[in-house]
């Protein structure tokens, strides 16, 4: 069995790890396309050292532009690629321009389609993301769910042929990557913070950076939190650009630049809550035991609203805590493996 996998962006480079290995492990041959969607030292290289990820077998290098933009200038740069591989399934992570990308050539080239992380629903269209998760369901032969959450969202779109629920393969990395982060990161030491003194936060979504009179409000609040603990802050070069371009600062936030995953790691584990419009994020805070603030008015992830790890940020309280078993056991890639190995 071929694979070939699509991948852009810093989360689903942590992703694609877990099931990479796993592939590997099974005997399965994988080809690692990295479309270029997220590029440079900071926002790419360093996961594919930090996650030992061997060097993509080819890279697109399509960065930047406007959604139709990019999501057409990899769908001319992949075609090809996917012709000449002639994979048995090409595997997408979550919504991004490089899973919409990735999805709708490999469906117009009739190969099959296998997307990782599929059935998330927010209910807001406004939402790119939200679009992208659609139109890469819609179009793939294996829709491989982190939660029942999930496989019910497809239930009702219609689709319950090759569902699954595999759990969350980014709990999988988790689970390996606390320790390695203990013992090898030096982020507490380098930002001058202390297990239990600090929160992180994190902005990037287009609906909180567009706008500058949103993107106001959050930086706003994220100050406000920290006038009672540090607020660590990585900032994505989309939301610095923005925040220049409305003239606002970060004065009274630690920022720093855009980290590592085993920094990122050690930061939640060492942390006392995440404030976060990232969804990945929201997740990783409950697999680190850590409360949640989400700076949107609506997340995909329900369940940790359900079971009171995480609130939006215009909710004044958690509901009671209890544990999520949704994500599964640390497995989710060898079952993710499993449902490709099965499915033909």
């Amino acid at each position: 069995m071929r694979i070939v996998t699509v991948v852009g962006c810093r989360p689903q480079f942590v992703k694609a790890a877990a099931v990479s290995e796993a592939l590997r492990d099974a005997n399965v041959t994988e080809l690692l396309v990295h479309t270029g969607q997220h590029h440079g030292t900071d926002m790419s290289d360093v996961f594919f050292a930090d996650l030992h990820i061997p060097p993509p077998a080819h890279h697109l290098g399509v960065a930047g532009g406007g959604h139709g933009d990019m999501t057409g200038r990899i769908l001319q740069a992949l075609e090809p690629v996917l012709v000449s591989a002639a994979p048995d399934w090409v595997v997408v992570y979550g919504d991004t321009n490089s899973s919409i990308a990735g999805a709708l050539c490999a469906a117009k080239l009739h190969l099959p389609v296998a997307h990782v992380e599929a059935g998330l629903r927010s209910g807001n269209r406004s939402m790119p993301e939200e679009i992208n998760r659609i139109v890469a369901d819609h179009v793939s032969d294996l829709c491989l769910c982190p939660t029942t959450a999930a496989v019910l969202n497809l239930a009702r779109e219609g689709i319950t042929s090759g569902v699954h629920h595999t759990g969350d393969v980014m709990y999988d990395m988790t689970l390996r990557a606390v320790p390695r982060a203990r013992e090898t990161s030096t982020i507490l030491e380098r930002l001058g913070v202390s297990r239990g003194g600090f929160a992180v936060a994190t902005v990037h979504r287009a609906e909180n950076t567009d706008e500058p009179a949103q993107l106001r409000r959050v930086i706003d609040w994220l100050k406000r939190e920290a006038t009672g603990r540090t607020v660590v802050f990585p900032l994505h070069p989309r939301t610095r650009q923005a925040a220049e371009r409305a003239g606002l600062s970060f004065d009274g936030l630690l920022v720093c630049e855009p980290i590592g995953y085993l920094d990122m790691t050690r930061l939640l584990d060492a942390c006392v809550a995440v404030y976060t419009d990232s969804g990945g994020l929201q997740k990783e805070a409950y697999f680190h035991g850590k409360p949640c603030v989400t700076l949107r008015g609506e997340t995909e992830w329900v369940e940790t609203i359900a079971h009171g790890w995480n609130r939006l940020w215009h909710d004044a309280e958690y509901l009671p805590r209890t544990e999520i078993v949704e994500y599964g056991d640390g497995h989710a890639a060898r079952r993710v493996v499993d449902a490709l190995l099965h499915a033909r």
